[in-house]
């Protein structure tokens, strides 16, 4: 069995949960964890995990993310196996 390379963009709702939602995603432990700027202090998260390549893993994780308190959307933008 391998392992799957997930990326998400994941966007607060509003300025004043950027912190709560980036210390929410820390503790999932991401292996990479990147603030992009949008617009007017606005920024998103890019999300970075690698996970086992068996079922449930992938839609568990977006079902964490999707549930942190003060998340508006989480999008998948790359989801490949690692070599």
């Amino acid at each position: 069995m391998g392992e799957v390379i997930l990326v998400f963009r994941i966007l607060p709702d509003g300025i004043e949960s950027i912190p709560k939602v980036k210390s929410a995603l820390e503790k999932l432990k991401p292996d990479r964890l990147e603030e992009e700027p949008i617009a007017f202090g606005l920024m998103s998260f890019k999300f970075t995990k690698v996970i086992p390549d068996a079922g449930g893993y992938v839609e568990k994780l977006e079902n964490q993310l999707e549930s942190i308190k003060g998340v508006q959307n989480v999008e998948n933008i790359l989801t490949t196996r690692s070599l």
